[in-house]
């Protein structure tokens, strides 16, 4: 069952968004929504002013208005929605409110600093009855979905794995990270992963490690080894520390199925060991940022579920937690009991007392991510104790 949210009938009219967030990643949505014909830009939100002015400048729009405040500046240019690209540190707060003044939000990748503020999000989301998606860009790939559709001729699909070796110079905040890998870019995968196989984590074991020539702080490389809801295993195994025949960005794949394998490199076109009956192809999602931000003014207009709607999402920012604690203590991390702490940890947090009163109506933390959170009772793992 779907959660519902309040949408904004098409009127022939682009959809009027802010973005807020004028750093690196959020030129690089400025630029997406200049380009795109269902949207509109109407301002730019930053604490910086300075930046955010540079930013409009950037664009050929020296005049376009700029504020420090998203809700302010949104009622000012009379926003219908915000794009979030903030850090995430800021993603709770500035998606807090957006919703609570009635604007869905679309936001960058992780859905927030922890799971924890994560289903503080998605209480508030039902709260207001709005959307709050979460652009997890890298889903967004023809080819990805073209694998998808070749696996269903595998009969039975029982190991997907993904290899990703590259060795970016980032310089800045990620070689001082302590996860580097898991924290900024696993992600992806693992929300790659529950798309190919429709499935959640239930449990996983990780192990993290530094090369002696890594240029990071922190743990550089890792393998994790997820346990999904039908019993299928996903084996990631990736490194940000490894020059020389790099992988794709996307990482190279392989699903394992009854009948036979597909292998995908991540830039090229998916290949089946099996052959696929004749039909249409997969359809496009559109191409990462394009493809998102086409895909949230759908669900806006229409009341559709998209990709990245933040019930959904938590999940895989729950694969990435689950992982790094699992290297921590050495230990099998089961995701259900990660999702009761994190649950926990929400209700002592939340400083709302509206949003705190949806959390408490949960029966279960994963009834609630599937939509089932109208059930009152508060939360059914409550008192039965953590077995990490």
């Amino acid at each position: 069952m779907s959660t519902p949210f309040a949408t904004i009938p098409d009127d022939g009219t682009p959809l009027r968004v802010v973005v807020v967030g004028a750093g690196g990643m959020g030129r690089a949505w400025l630029r997406t929504v200049e380009a795109s014909p269902l949207v509109e830009l109407v301002g730019i939100v930053d604490l910086d002013l300075a930046t955010a002015a540079e930013a409009a400048a950037s664009l050929g729009r020296p005049t376009l208005p700029v504020g420090a405040g998203t809700a302010a500046l949104a009622s000012d240019v009379g926003a219908q929605a915000v794009i979030n690209v903030t850090v995430p540190v800021a993603h709770h707060p500035v998606t807090t409110e957006a919703l609570a003044v009635g604007l869905p939000v679309l936001g960058e990748k992780p859905v927030a600093s922890t799971v924890a503020q994560g289903l503080s999000l998605a209480a508030a989301a039902e709260l207001h009855g709005q959307l709050f998606m979460v652009s997890q860009s890298r889903r967004y790939n023809r080819q990805l979905f073209e694998a998808k559709r070749l696996s269903g001729s595998l009969g039975p699909v029982g190991i997907v794995s993904a290899e990703f070796f590259k060795a970016p110079h980032f310089g800045g905040f990620r070689d001082a990270m302590d996860h580097p890998l898991l924290l900024d870019m696993a992600i992806h995968q693992f929300d790659m992963a529950r798309f190919l196989l429709d499935a959640d984590p239930v449990s996983v074991f990780c192990e993290e490690y530094n090369p002696s020539w890594s240029w990071y702080r922190g743990d550089a490389g890792a393998t994790a080894v997820f346990e999904m809801t039908g019993g299928e295993r996903f084996v990631f195994n990736g490194s940000w520390c490894s020059p020389g025949q790099e992988t794709s960005w996307n990482a190279s794949w392989r699903i394992s199925g009854e009948h036979g394998t597909v292998l995908w490199d991540g830039d090229n076109e998916p290949v089946s060991s099996t052959p696929v009956p004749p039909g249409p192809g997969a359809s496009d999602p559109g191409q990462e940022i394009t493809g998102s931000l086409r895909d949230f003014v759908s669900a806006v207009r229409t009341g559709s579920t998209p990709m990245g709607q933040v019930h959904q999402n938590i999940m895989s920012l729950a694969m990435v937690e689950a992982a790094i604690l699992s290297a921590s203590s050495g230990a099998r991390v089961s995701v259900d009991a990660l999702l009761e702490n994190s649950y926990q940890q929400a209700l002592l947090a939340e400083r709302d007392p509206a949003v705190l009163e949806v959390l408490k109506s949960w029966t279960s933390v994963r009834s609630a991510l599937a939509g089932d959170s109208a059930l009152a009772g508060g939360s059914a793992l409550a008192g039965e104790g953590v077995r990490l």
